[in-house]
């Protein structure tokens, strides 16, 4: 004869079953709490991310409006200093050759990793060791690797050198000295540096595709770059759209290098926005001009990383 259970309430208004569990409202209960209390554990890390960053920000393109020397009193003087921009040509010039080394290192940077990073993806053996070895540039300060690679471009540095002896002494130049090399110089080091972290950043999205469907694929008789463009590529697109707009951000914010390897010469054919506003900040005492400066930068660095995510976006409306 079977044993009917019945449940009986506790002292604390639950009820108790024969199997020992618990039913009432007391899960639903601690799920709110923990709901409610999320909010207030990132209360700090949001006001130390608001007050550090964002009123800092917003304080220091007050001065953008004034004639801040850095010490003692100074005066609003509405926009005077962006007009003064807009007849600086250092300053406009120096917005072109950030633009330049932008574009030209996002390029560069993500269809090598891309290529690195398909070629890597599977069955190499030795991928893992490529991999840290293409990925260790990244982590080296750029400080220190720009130091590296001005001492490999001086006139009698490594790469004359080897250009000597292997009977090409017309393709020698000297490489930091030359306006029309100089950049490229720059552009060199930076593609080299940031090559392995967009290779990074697109194995992580080639991880996410199956590779039944490649397979499938090819078995249809899809070729190579037919798989690629119609499958792989649509598949990594949140990686493409990761690794393109961090690209952009650090090729319109690069300072180290040109900093340590030209100062912005020869004669300004390496000057960045970066470099422009930290000399007229730093070295002249012009705050007020160099705060609106950097207001410029900050705006141009916001657009472009909104318009790169924009072209760069899913469009599967998943």
């Amino acid at each position: 004869m079977a044993q009917t259970i019945t449940p009986s309430p506790d002292s604390r208004g639950t009820q108790r079953t024969g199997s020992g569990r618990e039913s009432g409202p007391r899960p639903r209960t601690a799920k709110k709490l923990i709901s409610y209390g999320s909010w207030w554990w990132a209360l700090p890390g949001l006001l130390a991310v608001f007050s550090v960053h964002y009123v800092a920000t917003a304080l220091g393109a007050g001065y953008a409006f004034t004639d801040f020397k850095g010490i003692g009193s100074f005066e609003w003087v509405g926009f005077d200093n962006f007009v003064e921009i807009l007849d600086d040509k250092k300053a406009f010039g120096s917005i072109g050759n950030t633009l330049f080394l932008a574009i030209a290192s996002l390029i560069i940077v993500n269809v090598i990793g891309l290529l690195f990073a398909l070629a890597l993806n599977r069955g190499i053996r030795s991928r893992y060791i490529l991999r840290t070895l293409l990925f260790l540039p990244v982590v080296l300060s750029p400080l220190a690797v720009s130091y590296i690679f001005r001492f490999i471009f001086q006139v009698d540095g490594p790469l004359n050198s080897v250009l000597a002896a292997i009977g090409l002494e017309d393709w020698q130049r000297p490489w930091l000295a030359d306006p029309e090399y100089a950049i490229f110089t720059i552009l060199a080091v930076m593609v080299w540096q940031n090559i392995g972290f967009a290779m990074i950043i697109y194995l992580a999205g080639l991880a996410t595709v199956p590779i039944e469907i490649e397979e499938a694929a090819a078995i249809d008789g899809a070729g190579v770059f037919g798989r690629f463009w119609h499958i792989t590529l649509p598949m990594i697109q949140p990686a493409v759209a990761i690794a393109t707009t961090l690209g952009l951000t650090q090729g319109l914010k690069v300072f180290d290098q040109v900093q340590a390897m030209t100062r912005g010469g020869p004669y300004g054919a390496t000057e960045t926005l970066s470099t422009v506003i930290y000399a007229e900040t730093f070295a002249f005492a012009n705050f007020g001009y160099g705060a609106a400066l950097s207001l410029v930068f900050t705006v141009l660095v916001l657009l472009a990383a909104a318009f790169q995510l924009f072209i760069t976006r899913d469009r599967s409306g998943r």
